[in-house]
């Protein structure tokens, strides 16, 4: 298994599935979503530039989605906390996924990307 495999594949339930099926709306948002292992991180990269990242919260250990220029997006969503480039849109793992928020989220983030 590659690295981006395994960190897919080494967590429990339901986390996995969650983080799974993260990495399928992310992939599925935009033809140009690219997936990468960088910085031992599954990233997902556009025109050359970190688009998010997916990651588990150490405490609570709910996944999450970090979006890159995230600070320049205002939305109740969007967790900033001590972080200077990113903010979080945390998923609760026992609940349905927020399709309308990552959505609505992900549809600000890409107005900050030039068009290509």
């Amino acid at each position: 298994m590659t690295p981006i495999e395994q960190f897919y594949f080494d967590k429990p339930e339901p986390v996995k599935s969650c983080l799974l099926a993260l990495k399928a709306i992310i992939i599925d948002y935009h033809s140009k979503l690219e997936p990468r292992w960088y910085y031992r991180l599954p990233c997902f990269m556009y025109q050359g530039q970190l688009f998010c990242y997916l990651w588990v919260d150490k405490r609570t250990q709910w996944p999450y989605i970090a979006v890159g220029k995230g600070v320049k997006i205002e939305d109740p969503d969007l967790i900033q906390g001590k972080r200077t480039f990113t903010k979080l849109v945390m998923i609760n793992p026992n609940e349905d996924l927020p399709l309308e928020a990552i959505y609505r989220i992900f549809d600000k983030a890409m107005l900050l990307y030039p068009k290509p």
